[in-house]
């Protein structure tokens, strides 16, 4: 029987985060390129409306995370049966 040591604590929550970036990437880099389009657009014609800028981003996110929600599941849950069977060995 395996003692759970400070190093696998370390290993479970680095994998975490990493998990954590890799599927929140996709729908930050979305809204981030939203936002500079639209940025850019309204320092080109100076139309300063606020509304502008959240619709455009709430769609592309919502749309982005339609288009790679497979793989995030996907990813989720490979992490999720990881920590478990490391939690089973211990």
């Amino acid at each position: 029987m395996e003692i759970f040591t400070p190093d696998m604590a370390i290993n479970v929550c680095r994998k975490a985060i990493q998990t954590i970036l890799m599927v929140a990437g996709p729908m930050l880099i979305a809204g981030l390129l939203v936002g500079l389009l639209i940025s850019t657009f309204q320092a080109a014609t100076q139309i300063n409306e606020q509304t502008m800028t959240f619709i455009p981003k709430i769609v592309a996110v919502f749309l982005t995370l339609l288009f790679f929600g497979p793989w995030i599941i996907r990813v989720i849950t490979t992490f999720t049966i990881g920590v478990f069977e490391t939690m089973g060995t211990l």
